[in-house]
C-alpha cells in the first residue's frame, strides 16, 4: 500500500442491525427489565432503544448496552 494509499484509508465501523429486536425492546421502553449481557446481567428502567444500544437506568445509575451484546431480555414483574 502506497503512502496516498494510506493516507486515504478510512476506518469504518460495522454493526449488524436486527429490527426484530429493536422493535421489541421499543415495546418495552418505560417498562422494567432484566436483560442478561454476555458479561452479566442488568435489572433497571429501559429508557429508551437506538440501532445500536439501549439505555437502561437503575438507582440513578446509567447504563448504555449494546445491542450486540444481550443475550436475552425479560420483563420484570
Amino acid at each position: 500500500m502506497s503512502e496516498q494509499d494510506k493516507r486515504h484509508t478510512q476506518v469504518q465501523f460495522v454493526t449488524h442491525y436486527d429490527p426484530y429486536v429493536v422493535q421489541t425492546l421499543q415495546s418495552q421502553v418505560g417498562s422494567e427489565l432484566v436483560v442478561e449481557t454476555t458479561k452479566g446481567s442488568i435489572r433497571g428502567r429501559l429508557e429508551s432503544v437506538k440501532p445500536d444500544h439501549i439505555v437502561m437506568q437503575k438507582e440513578g445509575a446509567t447504563f448504555f448496552v449494546r445491542i450486540q451484546e444481550i443475550v436475552w431480555v425479560m420483563p420484570k414483574g
